[in-house]
């Protein structure tokens, strides 16, 4: 799997992804009959000498694109997945292979976290020890008596301090986006380009849930067997959450956004996939 980035850099320090630019870096491309206006250091002497001719080396240009994993840290990321396991481990696995793919291929990773207590941003790397620190600080953070979830300050948090062209992740599990959501959306999509990961929430109308007690950790509130008793609610309930994921899915679409959701482990990989299929795909 790659990451494929639809637009140019806004300068030679930003960098772009899989770049085909001519450029000096380390990486010998090929060579070439020299032409005047070229860098005599450019000239390889030996290949001149076999070849009769002046011949100058070129370079793929050494560009790297910079990867901004958005991670929601409410508590909510605490709470159950579609598939009974926790959300904090699925949008750490998810995160962890999307940056992984990345670094692989030269790039840098940073991470900006948040929740009503406030968003926190972490400096760019490449190394395996950073993205483990990194990991670690979603980690500790998604917790049960952790603050409610605030995506909304988390992408303005972005908005105002991401000054960099970057490709931005954002993990979060299912949001109901409103007319604030989407401003800031739009402002972010026209520096950068974003893709969107949802962490599926578990279906809290399941009858085999309901033989033990079933909580809203974002109120901090049971919700009643009575309730999940009644067939009338239930279908009501789950009425709601499918138009939440559709009415997202399509405002995102709108915006330009490629997005994906999983709701488990087991969907990581074949969902990272196919968002990054999606985002290659995507016209812009």
């Amino acid at each position: 799997m790659s990451i494929f980035a639809h637009r140019k850099t806004l300068d030679l320090l930003e960098g772009g992804y899989a770049s085909v630019h001519r450029g000096r870096s380390h990486d010998f491309d090929d060579l070439r009959a020299y032409v005047p206006g070229d860098e005599v250091k450019d000239i390889d002497w030996k290949a001149t000498a076999r070849h009769g001719e002046p011949l100058v080396k070129r370079y793929i240009a050494s560009r790297r694109h910079n990867l901004a994993l958005l991670v929601d840290t409410g508590r909510n990321m605490a709470a159950t997945a579609e598939s009974g396991e926790s959300k904090k481990d699925i949008a750490i696995m998810a995160a962890g292979a999307l940056a992984s793919i990345a670094t692989q291929h030269g790039d840098v990773v940073s991470l900006i976290v948040g929740d009503e207590g406030g968003s926190r941003s972490y400096p760019s790397g490449q190394k395996d020890e950073h993205l483990e620190r990194l990991l670690r600080v979603v980690d500790e953070r998604i917790r049960l008596d952790a603050p409610r979830s605030d995506v909304l300050g988390l992408l303005d948090t972005v908005a105002r301090q991401l000054t960099i062209r970057s490709l931005l992740l954002v993990v979060t599990d299912d949001v109901r986006l409103g007319d604030e959501h989407m401003r800031l959306l739009r402002r972010l999509r026209a520096r950068h380009e974003v893709i969107w990961l949802t962490i599926g929430d578990a279906d809290l109308m399941r009858q085999e849930g309901s033989r033990g007690p079933v909580y809203d950790v974002q109120e901090v509130a049971a919700l009643p067997a009575y309730v999940r008793s009644n067939r009338a609610l239930r279908g009501l309930f789950e009425e709601a959450a499918v138009q939440t994921v559709v009415d997202s899915e399509r405002e995102l679409r709108l915006l330009g956004i490629t997005s994906h959701r999983i709701g488990s482990q087991a969907d990581v990989v074949p969902g990272l996939f196919a968002l990054l299929e999606k985002q290659r795909r995507a016209e812009r």
